[in-house]
C-alpha cells in the first residue's frame, strides 16, 4: 500500500462528497453576484489578517472584533452567502473527522 496513492484517493473522495460539491456550487452562485463576491472577498481578507494577528500572539482590539462580527452578520443576511457559510461549516466537520482519523496512529505512539 502506497500512502501517497491513498492520499490522492482521499482527495478525490473529498471532491466527490456532497459537502464539497454543495459548497462549490453555492460559491459559484455567490461569484456571479458582483456585490456579494466583493463583500465576501473583503471579509475573507480581513478574517485572514485577523487570524494572522492571533497566530502571532496578538489579541486584536475589541473594536476590530466587533467590526468583524458585524461584517459577518451583514454577510449572513445574504441568502447565498449564508448558505455558503453553512456549507463551509459542514465541509469543515468532514475535514476535521478525516484529520482525527489520520492522526490516530500518531496518537497511539505517544501513549
Amino acid at each position: 500500500m502506497n500512502v501517497h496513492d491513498k492520499a490522492y484517493d482521499l482527495a478525490r473522495a473529498i471532491k466527490e462528497c456532497n459537502e464539497y460539491k454543495e459548497m462549490k456550487d453555492i460559491r459559484a452562485k455567490v461569484d456571479t453576484e458582483p456585490t456579494s463576491k466583493t463583500m465576501l472577498e473583503d471579509f475573507r481578507k480581513r478574517q485572514s489578517e485577523f487570524q494572522e494577528k492571533m497566530m502571532a500572539g496578538e489579541m486584536p482590539p475589541q473594536d476590530e472584533m466587533e467590526q468583524m462580527q458585524k461584517m459577518y452578520e451583514v454577510l449572513a443576511l445574504n441568502p447565498n452567502i449564508s448558505r455558503l457559510f453553512d456549507a463551509e461549516r459542514r465541509l469543515s466537520v468532514v475535514l476535521e473527522d478525516v484529520q482525527r482519523i489520520i492522526a490516530e496512529p500518531l496518537e497511539a505512539m505517544t501513549k
